[in-house]
């Protein structure tokens, strides 16, 4: 919890970077346009003073906590840093109490809870009184989805604000400003050229904290001459060498990126289902979770159009079980591409969503008596199995006979469409239709 300032003899400088140059105003504040330029419905909210309960939902560096401390000055409320990572039900109290006193001498508290998403129903369910009776604005920063972290009796008393990664511009302007504002390095003369700006912002991947970390040590691991400090591609590729991939494997993200995965494979295009298989290995995923899911798109998107795409899936399942990362990233790679190129057909999908929307609706619906077997002399007497006809039996192993519920006895499910090898499986579906009703 935060309820102080910094001392005033405190060394301004030994502040990292990315603390010294976070902005104190709205317009110093970079990216979010979207949300926070002219008209925007948070900016409107600030500058008409109606701030209600919010929920910034982000990757991380892209501005929640510092645009939440903004927030709390433009509105004059009293601002209180809460980490969801730190604290439970107890701090959760004492600042309420806290809260409940300030609104009697008339200031509002802004209580920022960063990373929200790791309390649990309970200590979230603390906070709904609170903010029900206006004793606190509470803004809550995640980077998880809400709709899936959030209670959904606490996320209705808040709006939800997405704050996107900033773009490449947006960083190369933040790290011009900390090259020359006061608050960065102003005092020393930095020599960076324009295409290592950009090599930076690109690196950071939309992320501010991040490519101002970067900046910072570079020119800490920079020589000066002539007071020039000079900042080298070799210095700064040894700075951002060691660092990690965003990639949770149990949130948003993950779902996000077999989704693009998927979606890339499905429109045959095959550098980018690569380039999303390769984010999900260098990210730590298991293999073997992405060989599953090709194994179900083999199905699901190719199907018979390809017969062969779910012997490739299953095939590369097993080398990967045999022989793990690194060595399996070719095998999966393989099996990308042959499901990129092969011809796509979602019949049997629709096929079976469709039947099962039927069989739900019909489950108490009995199997006809001629489809039964009839396994003991009561059963024959009932009428189990009477009338069945023995495929074997007739030309070309069919007959006309009923295999549906009468309720059901036209339905159609299966629509085979003329891609790649389901076009021999339709013509043969159209024969026997035919020769069923001919029969």
């Amino acid at each position: 919890m935060n309820y102080t300032q910094g001392s005033l003899f405190e060394n301004f400088e030994s502040v990292p970077l990315a603390g010294r140059m976070r902005p104190e105003t709205l317009d110093d504040y970079i990216g979010q346009e979207h949300i926070l330029g002219k008209g925007k419905p948070l900016r409107n909210m600030l500058l008409n003073d109606n701030i209600t309960s919010l929920i910034l939902w982000g990757p991380p560096g892209v501005g929640k906590t510092t645009l939440a401390m903004i927030i709390a000055k433009i509105t004059k409320c009293s601002f209180v840093e809460f980490s969801a990572a730190t604290s439970g039900i107890k701090e959760i109290k004492e600042i309420m109490a806290k809260a409940a006193k300030n609104k009697i001498f008339g200031t509002r508290t802004l209580l920022f809870v960063d990373e929200i998403h790791r309390f649990n129903k309970s200590q979230q369910d603390a906070f709904l009184p609170h903010v029900e009776n206006g004793d606190i604005v509470l803004i809550g920063a995640t980077t998880e989805n809400p709709s899936f972290e959030i209670n959904s009796a606490l996320l209705s008393r808040c709006r939800v604000f997405v704050l996107k990664p900033l773009s490449t511009e947006a960083i190369i302007k933040l790290l011009k400003n900390a090259i020359k504002s006061p608050h960065g390095f102003k005092n020393k003369n930095i020599k960076i050229s324009d295409e290592l700006l950009n090599l930076i912002a690109v690196y950071s991947n939309g992320d501010a904290r991040t490519s101002l970390n970067i900046l910072e040590m570079a020119v800490l691991s920079s020589k000066s001459e002539n007071n020039i400090t000079t900042i080298t591609k070799e210095i700064l590729e040894g700075c951002m060498q060691n660092k990690a991939l965003i990639y949770d494997k149990n949130g948003e993200e993950h779902y996000n990126l077999i989704s693009a995965l998927h979606k890339s494979m499905r429109n045959s295009d095959v550098d980018a289902a690569i380039y999303w298989l390769a984010r999900m290995l260098e990210g730590g995923e298991n293999p073997l979770y992405i060989a599953r899911r090709l194994i179900r798109f083999s199905s699901e998107d190719i199907g018979i159009a390809d017969t062969n795409a779910l012997n490739v899936t299953v095939n590369v399942y097993n080398a990967c079980h045999y022989i793990g990362m690194p060595e399996c990233s070719v095998h999966l790679t393989e099996a990308v591409v042959y499901l990129s190129l092969a011809p796509k057909s979602n019949s049997l999908y629709t096929a079976y969503e469709k039947a099962k929307k039927d069989a739900k609706e019909t489950l108490a619906e009995g199997v006809p008596l001629h489809l039964r077997n009839a396994p003991t002399k009561l059963m024959s007497e009932l009428g189990y199995s009477k009338g069945y006809k023995y495929a074997h039996d007739f030309e070309d192993k069919i007959v006309d006979m009923q295999c549906l519920p009468d309720n059901l006895k036209n339905q159609k499910y299966y629509f085979p469409t003329d891609e790649g090898r389901e076009k021999i499986f339709k013509e043969r579906l159209d024969y026997l239709t035919k020769k069923k009703h001919n029969s």
